[in-house]
């Protein structure tokens, strides 16, 4: 049988998917040598709040694999396959969900991570738990999310560092300072073409950059870099990860056809991407202090993930036309936690689904949770941890006249059940 043409990017000529003859040399030297690479972060080198017994490192559980662990088996991480991951209010259960694309992140990140000698247990744990903090309705419940909090309080809300709050204090798992480094330095919206490590050391410094990142939003998330290099990857790969798959669920979904996008390759960019991408970032950093692509892959990267936002990103439901209703609704609901929290009523979801599950929870830790002390940060907490069904069951249940508003999903338009 004769063998399917491989896929070209006629706009990225240059990437192959395959790597030099040198570069296949040192990662198979590494690979059959079995050592890490000596930029790697070992797992002794885990550095955690509470050096307690319970979370010292061992040949059959070592520290960063204690930190999945502990990661998926969060309330907020199986959240996550009811939350957006772009697309909304569609009857397709085939699109991507937010519990998806994390081990999609996951399983790009290992294949770099393999390939460079670095810690693969550091990195499942980094991607498993990155965007962990997201709201409902992908980035648009984020900007509504973080548009309400900043008229009340003067904050910005961002998914990662909301990511870092919840495995930091909401959680109360005592995760390791370079599994949370590595969750609040992914942010994919920020792409480099190299990436350096900090020099973080100490969850003292930490602890101000999080504060900072709530005071300032962009103007220092931006310039956030990650203290591992698996962290680096993570980074790099959360966008290989969604950058490609967001064009296959634009096509299923019907928005864009395989004819859209400029590079003539439709939804097998996917495909290629995963091979190209992974590969120029291997090519580029094995046996470095760093991690980097060319100038020709960085550049298609860029290239892409400005056509997604052209063509997918801003023509979704809550994106498009529905946005203005979707804003108004997170403005409203939030109110109305307030208020509930403000009556103190325990029969108010915000108490019985919220607050009391995670004083339960935290109180096995011997943690508390103060959510008298800040009401504002405690109803942020509760919008996003909601999946995307529970604010729609929320808002229709408190505002009657929402009920209209959500567009209807219907699994058998145009066929027969």
């Amino acid at each position: 049988m004769a063998q399917k043409e491989e896929k070209r990017n006629r706009l990225a000529p240059g990437l192959t998917g395959r790597l030099s003859d040198e570069a296949t040399r040192l990662v198979s030297e590494r690979i059959r040598s079995g050592a890490l690479s000596p930029f790697a972060c070992h797992d002794a080198s885990a550095i955690r709040r509470d050096a307690c017994e319970r979370d010292r490192d061992t040949c059959v559980r070592p520290a960063f694999v204690r930190d999945s662990e502990k990661i998926v088996h969060l309330p907020a991480y199986n959240r996550l396959a009811g939350k957006t991951q772009v697309f909304s209010f569609r009857a397709n259960d085939d699109l991507t969900r937010r519990g998806l694309h994390v081990q999609l992140v996951a399983r790009v990140s290992r294949d770099v991570g393999r390939a460079l000698g670095l810690n693969l247990d550091l990195i499942e744990a980094i991607a498993l738990g990155h965007d962990i903090g997201h709201t409902p309705f992908g980035h648009a419940g984020e900007r509504f999310l973080s548009d309400v909090y900043h008229e009340r309080r003067g904050r910005w809300f961002f998914h990662n560092v909301q990511s870092v709050r919840v495995l930091d204090q909401l959680a109360g798992r005592n995760i390791s300072l370079q599994t949370l480094d590595g969750a609040i330095c992914h942010n994919g919206e920020f792409e480099q073409q190299v990436f350096e490590t900090s020099g973080l050391a100490e969850f003292d410094t930490f602890d101000r950059v999080v504060e900072s990142c709530w005071e300032l939003g962009d103007e220092e998330i931006s310039h956030l870099r990650p203290m591992t290099l698996e962290g680096c990857v993570v980074r790099v790969s959360d966008i290989i990860a969604y950058v490609g798959k967001d064009r296959q669920d634009a096509i299923a979904c019907g928005l864009c056809s395989e004819d859209t996008f400029d590079d003539g390759l439709g939804g097998a960019y996917n495909a290629w991407a995963l091979s190209a991408f992974v590969a120029d970032v291997v090519e580029h950093s094995v046996g470095k202090d760093r991690v980097e692509m060319s100038e020709e892959g960085f550049a298609e990267m860029r290239r892409a993930k400005r056509e997604n936002y052209e063509k997918i990103y801003g023509a979704g439901e809550v994106n498009g036309d529905f946005s203005v209703p979707m804003r108004e609704l997170f403005a409203r609901l939030y109110a109305h936690e307030l208020d509930a929290l403000e009556a103190g009523d325990e029969s108010a979801a915000i108490f019985a689904h919220h607050i009391r599950p995670l004083e339960r929870r935290l109180a096995f830790y011997g943690r508390t949770y103060d959510w008298e002390g800040d009401p504002d940060r405690t109803v942020v907490d509760f919008i996003s941890s909601m999946t995307d069904d529970y604010f729609v069951a929320t808002c229709e249940a408190a505002f009657p006249d929402a009920r209209s508003l959500f567009p209807q999903r219907g699994y058998f338009t145009g066929v027969r059940p």
